[in-house]
């Protein structure tokens, strides 16, 4: 009669593959995956035992110099292309929708000030947020609503998504660029402070999107 496998201590009777294969597994799922993938769902699809957070450890120092790389995508992982060589990939990639410079301008503040209510991004633009600005980029995923402020009328507030984060190569919002970088790349203007410019005061960047309020305005 032979003996029953001693329980380790971790809840199993089975002994984990050896780290190697840990890494394999890994490998296998993040490359198999169209979207991050956090350690909790790695350590899900693996058998009990594995450690997915150093099988990604080695996994990542095995990529590096290569030309993909093994990145943190805000608490999820992903194989991507490496930064020094995304011009080769400029031929494939389509642009669907150019932003316009309100949206751009909206992305940047929320990004920079999540979580913010639209009452205070229009506070900080100086001008009022068309509904076509915000729905383009809750459309496009790349900001979500967040908890409601407590404050009379418990106004929603927007923060960015690991889409966006996923998008710019970022591993958190602590990674943007900084005002001045984004003002010198032309993608900021200088704005007057809040309250120059009366909220809600048209100016040529909402007037000028036409092609938003007719796919955003309800009837």
């Amino acid at each position: 009669m032979t003996d029953a496998p001693e329980d380790d201590g971790t809840g199993t009777l089975f002994e984990a593959p050896p780290l190697a294969e840990q890494e394999r597994m890994v490998e296998a799922v993040l490359f198999a995956s169209a979207e991050p993938v956090t350690v909790a769902d790695l350590e899900a699809r693996m058998p009990h035992g594995c450690d997915a957070a150093q099988a990604l450890e080695l996994l990542q120092k095995r990529y590096e110099g290569r030309g993909v790389r093994v990145v943190k995508v805000g608490e999820a992982w992903a194989i991507r292309t490496a930064p020094d060589l995304g011009f080769l990939m400029q031929k494939e990639t389509v642009e669907t929708r150019k932003l316009s410079r309100a949206a751009i301008e909206t992305l940047a503040i929320v990004a920079y000030h999540q979580p913010c209510t639209r009452a205070e991004i229009e506070e900080i633009r100086g001008v009022s947020v068309s509904r076509g600005t915000i729905d383009q980029l809750l459309e496009m995923e790349w900001i979500r609503l967040g908890r409601r402020r407590m404050t009379p009328g418990r106004p929603v507030t927007f923060v960015v998504t690991p889409q966006f984060l996923d998008h710019f190569g970022l591993e958190s919002a602590r990674d943007l660029p900084g005002l001045k970088e984004l003002r010198a790349a032309g993608l900021l203007e200088n704005r007057p402070p809040p309250g120059a410019m009366p909220i809600g005061e048209a100016n040529e960047d909402e007037t000028g999107d036409e092609d938003q309020s007719e796919l955003f305005e309800e009837d």
